[in-house]
């Protein structure tokens, strides 16, 4: 089972991000992405409109894959900036490490 923050979005601003609720799913971003699955980045915008942070920490690396080639964002049709958002998740994820 996992664990859902609905105000994680906020806290999210801490880390450069706060567009991750523009995002409506419609899964261009997803359709674009030149190097990882066909679930992100959207699957992990989900997870960061919800508050699934461990389901965030589990897929660490995915996000480390991703080189920020920017064609997520610039497809995105609501500006949701996926590219910004996995970028912040980054930041997300190291500063988590270094609590633990």
């Amino acid at each position: 089972m996992t664990a859902v923050d609905p105000t994680f979005h906020e806290e999210m601003k801490r880390y450069g991000q706060d567009s991750v609720l523009m995002c409506f799913h419609c899964g261009t971003c997803a359709a674009v992405c030149p190097l990882l699955g066909e679930h992100f980045p959207r699957q992990m915008i989900r997870y960061a409109q919800i508050g699934a942070k461990e389901r965030i920490l589990a897929g660490a690396r995915d996000l480390w894959r991703c080189l920020h080639c920017g064609l997520c964002t610039q497809t995105c049709p609501r500006g949701a900036n996926p590219g910004e958002l996995i970028l912040s998740l980054k930041r997300y994820v190291a500063a988590s490490w270094r609590r633990d």
